[in-house]
């Protein structure tokens, strides 16, 4: 008895001693892709990150997406203060924590997470929700305490969505991460925490696909393909994928899709053409574009008693909707997602664990493995078409 008391004292001691250096650590410099401002190309900077404050963990980046949402930031279509370090899809490993700091620790393998789970906030607490009061989806540009860790060329610069994962270091709040297992490879699970999540989630977190549907999903990029991962593992029967470009068609049937269409080969409302391949039968819809027309045609494509349509798609900023009525007074539900539904922190593990235990197969979603340096080129593929994913890494 008295080797296991002195055993667990001498461990309690070395982590307090790990949490107190980890507190005094100084502020890092490293390399980051800054956006000085609104359409100009990424800057590679030597930068300034300043220590974790209390309940804040700094983070060494290993491997970190590049997403659409971020694309959004460079063009104008999504609120941000400049400068500003985007990239919210990442994995890492935890270099030093604040004090207060209880759930994760050095050396932790962490995925960080645009959107925060508090566990405090209605939102939180409710078994249904997960956009946590904490999140900045309005572009706020800084940690909880109002102010950046960030500095570059002695002015600060922005955070973004909770993250910043385009540097070799960043800081999060402790509501912004969740800890993994650590034989998850970084470059693969990445995209946990953004892309695929949304997707997947939105299929059977949100939309709750039934066993034996059909279901149609509007957009075959990343996010789209994960859709129709998630409607694989739900049981549906029949998974339409719609796209204008047809290069996509032979991935999306690769990860489950039964059939894929373009809108551009029949004159008819996509609509309409839904209806009479599946005998008026589509019982889940996915907008995964986030145009404005597309989301009234999903609307519309769904069973007009029974069917669900999901909006996955970031609708454009500042923009305004029109919509006949009747398409909501016969029945069907219409539904928006943050994240798929899912709260991060208690699901993101397990979504790692289920990778590791392969029940999906995030090969399939990345086309490109660039050096972090390379930034600017995987993002003129994002823009080309050329790839699903691209993953840098560190």
């Amino acid at each position: 008895m008295k080797c296991l008391v002195s055993r667990h004292t001498v461990r309690e001691t070395l982590d307090m001693v790990f949490q107190r250096m980890s507190v005094e650590a100084g502020v890092i410099k490293c390399k980051a892709a800054v956006l000085w401002e609104q359409k100009q190309p990424f800057s590679i900077e030597e930068i300034e990150v300043a220590p974790p404050k209390t309940k804040e963990v700094h983070i060494k980046i290993l491997a970190t997406g590049i997403c659409r949402t971020d694309d959004h930031v460079i063009k104008g279509t999504m609120v941000s203060k400049f400068p500003v370090i985007v990239g919210h899809e990442a994995t890492g490993i935890v270099e030093s924590i604040g004090e207060g700091v209880t759930t994760v620790k050095p050396g932790d393998k962490v995925i960080p997470l645009f959107l925060p789970q508090c566990r405090e906030c209605n939102a939180c607490r409710n078994p249904d929700g997960n956009l946590c009061i904490r999140s900045d989806i309005t572009g706020r540009g800084v940690l909880a305490d109002g102010t950046t860790r960030f500095t570059c060329k002695g002015k600060p610069v922005h955070h973004f969505m909770n993250t910043s994962t385009f540097t070799e270091y960043t800081v999060v709040d402790e509501s912004s991460v969740a800890k993994i297992d650590d034989a998850a490879p970084p470059e693969k699970v990445c995209l946990i925490g953004c892309g695929f999540s949304t997707g997947y989630g939105a299929a059977v977190k949100t939309g709750k696909v039934k066993p034996g549907s059909t279901c149609v999903v509007f957009g075959l990029g990343g996010v789209g393909l994960s859709v129709i991962m998630g409607c694989k593992s739900a049981g549906a029967s029949r998974i339409i994928g719609i796209d204008l470009n047809k290069d996509k068609f032979e991935k999306a049937m690769a990860v489950g899709a039964t059939e894929c269409i373009s809108p551009k080969d029949s004159t008819k409302p996509i609509s309409e053409v839904l209806s009479e391949m599946t005998g008026n039968n589509v019982g889940y819809t996915f907008e995964v574009i986030g145009h404005l027309e597309t989301m009234i045609d999903a609307l519309a494509s769904c069973h007009m008693n029974y069917g669900t349509s999901v909006v996955v798609g970031v609708p454009p900023s500042a923009k305004m909707l029109t919509y006949d009525p009747m398409l909501l007074f016969t029945g069907r539900t219409w539904k928006g997602c943050v994240f798929g539904g899912l709260k991060s922190r208690d699901d993101v593990p397990k979504l790692v664990t289920e990778f590791l235990a392969k029940k999906f197969d995030l090969d399939q979603l990345i086309t490109h493995v660039l050096p972090f340096k390379k930034i600017s080129e995987g993002f003129e593929l994002l823009n080309s078409g050329q790839s699903i994913r691209t993953v840098l890494t560190f």
